[in-house]
């Protein structure tokens, strides 16, 4: 009877100590999905209080690197891993699609409001330094009427590694066989000109310190820092705003691999905005810890379903109903 007693004191002891105790999930990686992630951390954990996130916003390429070496948790990208870079990583990583977002090309010309007409050849131009002024006559003549000064442009890009970039220089290069030939796509390339800014919050703090100057920032950094940005024609070759309509638009028809690598840059249809891109977590289907990989799992099946709600008001596209049920699929070949 003693011994009974004794096991049962034990057990409730150990229920008791599962309550108390917090896991805690580390994760690291891009600042495109900072907004939406941070958001999602602090709804989630009020019905999950046995969860504690934290998330270092260094870049996708500093995401990468971290789930590679397993000193986080979790990775977050905007640009997927290449192949060589899964070939070094210690087990299987599984790319999961979080949510989808536009890259916004922003400005400072005191003066000009928002809505600055961009083709392709202008944008691809200025960021390969052929286009250096503001009243060039390509950009003048897609905006009549705009009193564009005659100063030179300040190219402004990352500085990290960067799954913004990555998204950036990938729509470049399916618009430009220049770009795609001397520069690339890639989360960090030989950018032909230009100022580098760490993060989005970087090329943001420069772009408001800069007139004449012209980045590229995820909407929301855009939207908060209170920056003007371009229409840009799309394929199509209608002008379209940035915005989470646009976005969504950009995944419409497009062919989803198993693996979940894909782009919807440049989309073919004709409402689309044409610099949009999907942000991953990388997570491997191996998970060496089972308490944290079953909360990471938990987390995400949430996140791709409710959590999806709560980031149109950040100006993030939700995931289309077919991709999430290719996810959840996915998620249950998780081992932990």
């Amino acid at each position: 009877m003693k011994k009974i007693l004794a096991l049962v004191l034990a057990m409730a002891m150990m229920t008791s100590l599962s309550f108390a105790d917090t896991t805690l999930i580390n994760g690291a990686g891009s600042t495109f999905i900072f907004p939406a992630i941070t958001k999602w951390f602090d709804e989630y954990s009020k019905t999950n209080s046995d969860v504690q996130f934290n998330y270092q916003s260094i870049g996708s390429g500093g995401g990468i690197k971290q789930i590679t070496a397993k000193t986080v948790d979790f990775g977050a990208t905007d640009g997927p891993m290449t192949m060589d870079q899964m070939t070094q990583a210690p087990g299987r990583i599984y790319h999961i699609p979080m949510v989808m977002g536009a890259v916004a090309v922003a400005y400072n010309l005191p003066g000009v409001d928002r809505g600055l007409r961009l083709t392709p050849e202008i944008l691809s131009g200025i960021y390969l330094g052929k286009i250096t002024q503001w009243n060039d006559p390509l950009i003048t003549a897609q905006n009549t009427g705009v009193n564009l000064p005659a100063t030179s442009i300040v190219v402004v890009h990352r500085s990290d590694g960067s799954g913004t970039s990555f998204i950036f220089t990938d729509y470049l290069s399916s618009v430009s066989n220049d770009w795609k030939g001397r520069v690339g796509k890639g989360t960090s390339v030989n950018w032909p000109v230009g100022l580098g800014g760490k993060g989005n919050e970087g090329v943001s703090g420069i772009l408001r310190q800069s007139p004449g100057s012209i980045g590229y920032v995820e909407l929301a950094y855009a939207r908060e820092n209170n920056l003007t940005y371009a229409n840009l024609q799309n394929k199509s070759g209608n002008f379209v705003e940035p915005s989470v309509d646009s976005t969504s638009q950009a995944a419409v028809g497009i062919t989803i691999p198993a693996d979940f690598r894909f782009s919807i840059v440049n989309s073919p249809n004709p409402q689309a905005y044409p610099i949009a891109g999907i942000t991953w977590l990388l997570i491997y289907k191996q998970m060496d810890d089972h308490i944290k990989g079953a909360a990471i799992v938990n987390f995400i099946k949430w996140a791709i379903t409710d959590g999806q709600k709560l980031t149109a008001d950040l100006d993030y596209a939700p995931l289309p109903d077919n991709l999430v049920e290719m996810i959840q699929k996915k998620l249950d070949q998780v081992k932990y």
